[in-house]
């Protein structure tokens, strides 16, 4: 328990860092590196990105940019950050064996077999599966409650660890599915206001020039596809940990329900 509550600790501090942290990455890269005045005629970010050097147009799509990295940088850390988390969750092995297992010591009315399996699988199917059998192996012995009032009491006792397990799955997920919006948006903000620079430069120089149009158009549209890039991850990384999650939550029920059956088949 307490591992899990240093965990947990850990998890809270990680996720109110994340984006801090990668807006200032996202800072230091834009002004050091993308902005740097090897990549510019003239050598100064203040002039034209060399023809063929993505990187000083890039620079050139605005302060956008960096809001944009700040935001691939967070998808990235809490994919991994979910990675680590929802495999530690899944426990040491097949979660399939391990609920096979369980039935199987369970009809051998092994309850100290099943209670040591739970102990060296470890995860959130394990604690719940632990729980609902401590509450197994207490009810057995109690004379004073019906059949029904302790199949309602076990079946309560894992909703409860249910409950308990499901928020550190899913933290973070909501910011991942955030930023599958606000990617796009801030892309398209970045865009809209290039080519509004774009334009008005035009209009102050007087005869148009369509190299410089289409050279302020293309800085631009950057914005727009490095927004959609990172909206598109966000998307496919919340799809992948939910379904994941998923199927552990279903592994979960299914061991309660063979734990909760068992009781009603025994007693």
């Amino acid at each position: 328990m307490k591992s899990k509550n240093r965990f947990l600790k850990f998890q809270s501090a990680f996720s109110a860092l994340v984006i801090p942290v990668s807006f200032i990455i996202a800072e230091i890269v834009f002004h050091l590196l993308l902005g740097s005045g090897s990549h510019f005629q003239g050598n100064s970010n203040a002039n034209a990105p060399i023809p063929g050097d993505f990187l000083g147009v890039i620079y050139k799509g605005g302060f956008i940019v960096p809001v944009i990295m700040t935001l691939l940088l967070t998808v990235l850390s809490f994919s991994l950050e979910r990675y680590f988390t929802i495999n530690k969750a899944g426990g040491k092995g097949s979660a399939v064996k391990f609920v096979e297992t369980i039935k199987t010591n369970l009809s051998k009315n092994d309850i100290n077999a099943a209670i040591a399996e739970c102990d060296r699988f470890e995860g959130s199917i394990a604690s719940v599966s632990r729980a609902a059998l401590l509450k197994y192996q207490m009810l057995e012995k109690d004379t004073t409650m019906t059949k029904e009032q302790k199949l309602l009491d076990i079946t309560k006792n894992i909703e409860e660890a249910t409950s308990l397990e499901l928020p550190s799955l899913e933290q973070n997920l909501p910011i991942l599915a955030t930023i599958s919006s606000i990617a796009t948006m801030m892309g398209l903000l970045g865009t809209v206001l290039g080519m509004i620079r774009s334009f008005a430069a035009m209009a102050n120089a007087g005869a148009p020039d369509s190299v410089a149009l289409s050279t302020g158009i293309s800085e631009a549209l950057i914005n727009t596809a490095f927004g959609i890039g990172t909206g598109a991850l966000a998307v496919i990384m919340y799809n992948f940990y939910t379904t994941k999650i998923d199927k552990l939550t279903y592994s979960i029920d299914e061991a309660g329900y063979s734990i909760v059956q068992t009781f009603a088949a025994k007693h």
